[in-house]
């Protein structure tokens, strides 16, 4: 029996792009057959295979590099995490990884119970829509800047994920004050009520704007980061313990500029800042993954950064609008051309673990137990997007935007993304 990809992603109920994903990382055990027209068609063995690899990746938390070693050898085994025991709290849960993080989870881990905690109420009610009253998830109105509020919330929680943030790079600019309130001031609240609370693990979402910063929303992540990683120090003897994840622009997310190049697509003319510009990219499905190794892995004070491609802005505009006109308008206030996801200091103590990089902490309070089979990296090691040795292509970056052809073997130009976003995000740049 022959399948497409919406064949496979319907049956096993994961995201078109993710199975586009798997297929790139497994191709040494999943060769699909190609049709006249290039579409891919996969047989009932595929399907299984990608069956395992999904068990594996989403209910017991492996890497896809440990998947791999795992489907090779036909062994198997289980997370020491047990969540359908675990109550877990994410601060911004009504983002783009919020709820995709609470998706996740509800459909292949089934918690105890999900705490929402975010200050827009209409946001809330508009999840709980989404997501059908589902009786695990509970929603709490409150903003980090309330450590009072967070300290109650945090009450009986066994896993936090912090989330919330002042993200956009103009507003922050604009509006320093209310950054550093948000982002600083908000990071210790959650880390004290964490602690008061006794809280197991809490994982703070990091940006490759924190690395080496130039406009102040990396500066304040950069400070958020160094209070996760040091606020070990804090809980002493306890048993709360913090770490970071750190990763790049997340396609498909609200923040995106993907929403923007579509709307601009309309009027035949995509504005872009700096031709040589390059960007890391990663898609929710990994940030989620990221964040749930890094609570199996964690024993207080590291940075996991996930090894993902780069991708040219040129590359992204020629996928989106190959006939649009393209006008350079000139780098921004706070912008850089590359990002980076490690400093030149930070690869020091960083290691290479379960197809991560790991900056490990490098203070008296912490003892090493896990990663006894870590590699260090290479001396004088960045990971940098101009330096990557991974990139997307410009058919990569269209098939995660648009979808796979059609049958003629010409892309279905229909964005993948909600409709919604892409006005929202139009309007906003």
């Amino acid at each position: 029996m022959e399948m497409r990809i919406k064949d496979i992603s319907q049956r096993l109920e994961v995201p078109v792009s993710t199975i586009r994903y798997w297929q790139n990382e497994f191709t040494d055990l999943i060769m699909p057959q190609r049709t006249d027209g290039g579409q891919r068609r996969y047989s009932e063995r595929d399907c299984t295979l990608f069956s395992k690899i999904k068990t594996l990746v989403y209910e017991q938390g492996q890497s896809l590099a440990t998947a791999k070693k795992i489907i090779k050898s036909g062994k198997s085994f289980r997370s020491d995490i047990d969540w359908t025991q675990q109550t877990i709290l994410i601060t911004g849960g009504t983002g783009s990884f919020g709820k995709h993080f609470c998706r996740m989870m509800l459909d292949h881990y089934n918690p105890k119970a999900i705490r929402i905690y975010s200050r827009d109420e209409l946001k809330q009610h508009d999840m709980r829509i989404e997501f059908k009253d589902d009786p695990r998830l509970r929603f709490l109105i409150g903003d980090v800047r309330d450590g009072e509020r967070l300290r109650r919330a945090m009450e009986g929680v066994d896993m936090a994920v912090h989330a919330a943030a002042l993200k956009q790079v103009p507003a922050c600019e604009y509006n320093p004050f209310e950054a550093v309130k948000t982002n600083v001031h908000g990071a210790q609240n959650v880390i004290n009520a964490a602690i008061d609370a006794g809280v197991k693990k809490v994982i703070a979402l990091s940006t490759d704007k924190a690395v080496n910063p130039v406009n102040l929303y990396g500066a304040t992540k950069l400070c958020s980061d160094k209070l996760f990683t040091q606020g070990n120090s804090y809980a002493g003897g306890g048993r709360t313990r913090f770490a970071c994840v750190r990763y790049g622009n997340v396609i498909g997310s609200r923040g995106s500029v993907i929403p923007v190049f579509l709307k601009q697509k309309e009027s035949g003319r995509l504005t872009i800042t700096d031709p040589r510009m390059t960007r890391f990219w990663i898609t929710l499905d990994q940030a989620v993954e990221l964040v749930l190794k890094g609570f199996k892995y964690m024993e207080g004070g590291e940075i996991f950064v996930p090894q993902i491609p780069s991708m040219r802005i040129t590359d992204l505009a020629r996928a989106i609008a190959p006939d649009c006109v393209v006008d350079q308008i000139g780098i921004r206030p706070g912008e850089k051309l590359h990002e980076a996801l490690t400093g030149e200091d930070e690869g020091r103590t960083a290691v290479i673990y379960k197809g991560m990089y790991v900056i490990l902490p490098n203070y008296s309070w912490w003892n090493r137990k896990n990663y006894v089979e870590a590699v260090p990296v290479p001396e004088n090691f960045v990971y940098t997007s101009d330096g990557n040795q991974e990139w997307m292509t410009v058919e990569q970056l269209r098939e995660l935007v648009y979808g796979s052809a059609t049958p003629g073997g010409v892309a279905q130009f229909q964005p993948k993304l909600d409709r919604e976003e892409v006005e929202i995000y139009a309007v906003r740049n």
